[in-house]
């Protein structure tokens, strides 16, 4: 026999055994006075009568049952969710699988909600703890070699302009960090337009090399740019896309290794050109990957600071190409090396 599910179903049940059980008792008294026709008619009335009390005291108690005991709970899901009114109870439903369902429902959304937050507290506590590191460092060091003038370094010619010179160089990496964040800001925010116009990608990249032909030759890194078959016209902010090359190009020189080198290279891809930039450096770990774009995110924090970092290059990076609405991925392997490919929308020559 089927379980039931519904009140209803439970008031069939219980007034179908209760109907048994009242019919098997009379029945007797109705066999003994069997020749008085009105006999069968008030039983059979009684029993009818019966079934529909049993029937709707039942059902009525057990809804009320579920009114007073799932009620509160029903209606606080739906707050929760935002509803400004719960749903009535359909009675002919299962409630109690219901409210069972939307209970595991509420429960899942809201374990989900509290992992994005812990994530993102998380990610506060990173970000403000990288963020003051990154001022007290050239901060500090400012303070460091004013004081030394000012304590009587100033009248040794020996050290004054030294240390001026080294002050004005943390001025700037000071600077240039707050100017920045003050970017990210504005991209995140929208405020920082776009000015889409049609330009050779390639051309771009020849420039951008040129432009680093010292840094990398400093650091012994050979830098390629792959000709195409023919022209690639995209339609892009150049400025915008110039700093996407310029942060790239100038990570595969910082992190390349000696001797090494760095290529550019770019594909047709019907509505779109992908440029991979490529390095035979050290790669990049696995599980670095995902937080790669990560403002002030590092692999090797002490060396990355060495070279003068500002861990925001790739962050810029992601939010440029993402203003674009185009995508940026990674490949790498450790001691092999990386590969970055972004997309840009490409136009008729």
């Amino acid at each position: 026999m089927k379980t039931p599910e519904t009140p209803k179903d439970v008031a069939r049940f219980v007034t179908s055994v209760s109907l048994l059980v009242v019919a098997a008792l009379m029945l007797p008294l109705v066999i003994l006075f069997s020749q008085n026709w009105y006999v069968w008619l008030l039983y059979i009335l009684t029993i009818v009568g019966v079934g529909i009390s049993i029937f709707l005291t039942v059902n009525l108690s057990i809804e009320r049952f579920i009114h007073r005991k799932i009620r509160l709970i029903y209606k606080t899901i739906h707050r929760l969710k935002t509803q400004k009114n719960a749903d009535p109870m359909n009675f002919n439903e299962d409630i109690l699988s219901s409210v069972n369902q939307e209970v595991l429902d509420w429960a899942q959304t809201n374990q989900q909600e509290i992992t994005t937050l812990r994530k993102q507290e998380q990610f506060r506590k990173e970000f403000v703890g990288n963020l003051s590191h990154e001022l007290k460092t050239p901060i500090f060091s400012i303070q460091g070699y004013l004081l030394t003038l000012l304590e009587g370094g100033l009248e040794d010619p020996s050290i004054n302009r030294e240390y001026l010179q080294r002050a004005d160089k943390n001025l700037d990496r000071l600077i240039s960090l707050i100017n920045e964040l003050d970017q990210i800001t504005r991209l995140e925010s929208g405020e920082n337009r776009l000015t889409i116009s049609k330009f050779d990608i390639h051309k771009l990249a020849l420039e951008v090399v040129d432009n680093l032909e010292y840094q990398s030759q400093q650091a012994n890194v050979t830098l390629k740019v792959r000709d195409p078959k023919k022209q690639i016209l995209v339609e892009a902010d150049r400025s915008k896309i110039t700093q996407v090359f310029t942060n790239l190009i100038e990570n595969s020189i910082k992190y390349g290794k000696e001797n090494g080198m760095s290529q550019i290279r770019f594909y047709d891809m019907d509505e779109n050109v992908l440029v991979e930039i490529e390095d035979d450096a050290m790669g990049i770990a696995q599980e670095h990957i995902p937080r790669l774009f990560e403002r002030f995110y590092r692999i090797d924090k002490s060396r990355n600071r060495n070279q003068g970092g500002s861990g925001l290059g790739l962050a810029i990076v992601k939010h440029i190409l993402d203003a674009h609405k185009q995508t940026i991925n990674v490949r790498s392997v450790e001691g092999e090396g990386s590969t970055f490919a972004f997309t840009l929308k490409k136009v008729k020559p």
